[in-house]
């Protein structure tokens, strides 16, 4: 019966999903938790802050599960939520969290355009987590999610020349850190 489970296709999650049941709510959990986890860590200060991004999500996630109409992928839509979630995780903290001193980020962003090459995605993660969060939100809504600074703008609602600025400032400050990391 479990073997049945494990074999489950996207249909079938969904389905049983709706109807609540805690098999296929798990099942759907494992298959997407490692990937979604992923996504909240690139969001997030710390794996604690990713934990909690991931289980609000896939809250909304059997809360809105009757939604889902299967024109897209199912890891895509529970991709989407989770974006949506980490966005207004930030969203809701903005005021909370340090901000970075724009000197601090003009110093930073002044050092050369070279990257060194050799970071496995460990060490890329643990940067991207360095970078503030405003422009860390930026970063992989484009660069890794793929939206347009338009798109972007909407979010996180800012200006559209907001998220460009901040994106080019996010890759120059990722830049310096991998430096600074390479010359340790």
């Amino acid at each position: 019966m479990i073997e049945k489970h494990l074999n489950m296709t996207d249909e079938e999650l969904v389905r049983g999903c709706i109807k609540k049941s805690p098999l296929a709510q798990k099942h759907l959990f494992d298959r997407f938790a490692r990937k979604m986890m992923g996504v909240c860590l690139r969001y997030s200060n710390d794996k604690d802050d990713a934990e909690d991004i991931l289980q609000v999500g896939f809250i909304k996630v059997f809360e809105n599960i009757e939604s889902f109409k299967g024109s897209g992928s199912l890891e895509g839509w529970v991709r989407r939520i989770m974006v949506n979630t980490a966005l207004n995780h930030y969203r809701q903290n903005k005021q909370s969290r340090e901000s970075l001193d724009i000197e601090v980020v003009d110093y930073l962003v002044d050092s050369g355009d070279h990257v060194s090459e050799g970071l496995n995605a460990k060490e890329i993660l643990k940067l991207v987590q360095k970078l503030p969060p405003g422009f860390r939100s930026v970063f992989n809504l484009f660069a890794i999610e793929g939206y347009s600074h338009k798109e972007i703008a909407g979010m996180l609602e800012i200006s559209e020349g907001t998220s460009k600025s901040q994106y080019a400032r996010a890759r120059a400050f990722l830049q310096k850190l991998i430096q600074t990391e390479n010359a340790l």
